[in-house]
This record gives structure tokens, C-alpha cells and sequence, in this order.
């Protein structure tokens, strides 16, 4: 098949559906940080959703739709931001436009949204703690055409790889704890769920 990994610098699911035998392909605005630069498209993907793909799985940026950023989007006694909703909106309509490609497989994965973005209902919820990966990050998953990942290592110890921020890092717990610190670290596929995606999907 030929599959297009919208919005993935690192190739991360790149290298599990390339190891398959497909003819997979990242794309993104930044470079590759992967090993494979032959492999990798560094355009905006919305030039390239039409470019005769049998699956494309979208990893579309998440900062003004994410439920964390809540406290964001409200910052006044619940009023919305408009600068930020306008943001928000426009985010949105990327997602949309991946989700909406004439493929005929789909899978776009975000962390859980804001009720007033008004996004599509989800299809899964997954965690990284349910293939292999001990960390949990809740993540889901919108699926056109394609089974839900079925977990394939569920751990029993794990931490998250998100702190949360607040007042959990001052929590004995929390203490010593490695956390992603920048939203490229938060943005990187786990390589359970990436094989998972490439063995099941591919």
C-alpha cells in the first residue's frame, strides 16, 4: 500500500508500515529527525492529500483543540478567548480536511478535544500503557475503514508522560519523574502503538 503519516517528523510509524514491505511516506513542515530523509515529504500536507494514497493516518497539531488547554480558552470567569477559539477554528478545519481526504482508509489521532471545537465523534481510545509502552497518555482515534487497535502488551506499571502541570509536580509522587517537556517530545508516536498500527492497519 501506499500510505501517507500526515504530520510526522520523527517516521516513527514511517519505519513499522516501511519494515511491512509499504511504500509509506511522513510528511511534515519541519525536516525528518528520522533515518530516512528519502522517505520523508517536508511540505504542508494539504498539497499532498490527493496524492493517489491507499491510507493515510494524520497526526494534525493539537494545541488550541486539546481539553488541557482549556484554562487557555477560558481564561475569564468562562468566557472564550476569541483570539485563541479563532486559532482553535482553524485548527480544526486541518484536522478536518485529513480527515475528510478522499482515501479510502483514515486514521487521525489527537488527544481529547474541547466539546466547543466540535469535532467528529471519536472512534477509540487508546493508551500507550496498552501496547507495551509504560506510560499512559490518553489519545484517540478517529477510523474510517479501519478496525480499532486491539491492545497488544497491557503493562500494569506505568506513569504519565505528560505532567499535567499544577500542583501535581510539587506532589511527592510526582517527584524525579521524566516527563515529555516541549510539545515536539509530547507530539512522538510510542513505538508500541506505532507497530500496532503498521501490523493491524497494514
Amino acid at each position: 500500500m501506499r500510505v501517507l503519516l500526515a504530520c510526522e517528523e520523527s517516521q516513527a510509524v514511517t519505519r513499522e508500515f516501511r519494515a511491512l514491505g509499504h511504500e509509506a511516506y511522513s510528511c511534515d513542515i519541519l525536516p525528518t529527525s528520522g533515518d530516512n530523509p528519502e522517505w520523508h515529504i517536508q511540505d504542508d500536507v494539504l498539497a499532498h492529500l490527493t496524492d493517489d494514497w491507499d491510507m493515510i493516518i494524520g497526526f494534525p497539531p493539537c494545541t488550541y483543540m486539546t481539553n488541557g488547554g482549556a484554562v487557555r480558552m477560558y481564561p475569564k470567569s468562562g468566557q472564550i478567548d476569541p483570539n485563541r477559539f479563532e486559532k482553535a477554528m482553524e485548527a480544526k478545519a486541518f484536522f478536518m480536511a485529513i480527515y475528510n481526504a478522499p482515501v479510502q482508509y483514515v486514521a487521525v489521532e489527537n488527544p481529547m478535544p474541547m466539546k466547543v471545537i466540535g469535532l467528529p465523534e471519536k472512534t477509540q481510545v487508546i493508551q500507550p500503557y496498552e501496547y507495551g509502552d509504560p506510560y499512559s497518555k490518553r489519545t484517540y482515534l478517529w477510523l474510517k475503514n479501519l478496525p480499532k487497535l486491539v491492545p497488544t502488551q497491557v503493562l500494569t506499571e506505568y506513569q504519565p508522560f505528560i505532567n499535567g502541570g499544577g500542583l501535581r509536580l510539587g506532589k511527592e509522587n510526582y517527584k524525579n519523574r521524566k516527563f515529555a517537556n516541549n510539545a515536539l517530545e509530547r507530539s512522538k508516536t510510542f513505538p508500541g502503538i506505532a507497530k500496532a498500527m503498521a501490523t493491524q492497519w497494514g
